[in-house]
């Protein structure tokens, strides 16, 4: 026997407007009937092609240390770079920057969103492909 991940959640300060910075993001929505509003102390939302959910819990303790755990996200369609610059327009942090640490057209660039919890942008699958084939 197994068990499967049935969401991932994130404590927050404030779970409606994490939940509503994170929709657009992803590409996620909110339940059909179960809306996120403000004021709610847990927000989920999922990915209407995958149906991937992510839950925002609002906790009393503020983030502190780095992630144990963080979202790795990879883009849909374009480049590892449009997408951090479409990111960084939506008030994304950037943590590090660790592109072509391992060659070029390699790595990754870390950031935060607004209550400061980090994730990676990776290179698109295109992109990875493209590298594989030049042996990038």
């Amino acid at each position: 026997m197994t068990s499967f991940i049935s969401h991932t959640s994130v404590d927050c300060a404030d779970a409606y407007a994490l939940s509503e910075w994170w929709k657009p993001v992803l590409g996620y929505v909110d339940l059909e009937d179960d809306p996120n509003e403000p004021g709610h102390e847990e927000c989920l939302i999922r990915d209407p092609e995958t149906g991937h959910r992510v839950l925002f819990i609002e906790v009393p303790e503020t983030k502190s240390v780095k992630n144990r755990i963080h979202f790795d996200l990879m883009p849909r369609q374009g480049t590892r770079d449009e997408e951090l610059a479409r990111l960084r327009e939506h008030g994304a942090v950037e943590v590090a920057d660790l592109r072509d640490q391992w060659g070029p057209g390699t790595g990754w660039v870390v950031l935060a969103d607004p209550e400061g919890n980090e994730f990676c942008i990776l290179r698109s699958q295109a992109e990875r492909d493209a590298g594989r084939a030049t042996g990038g």
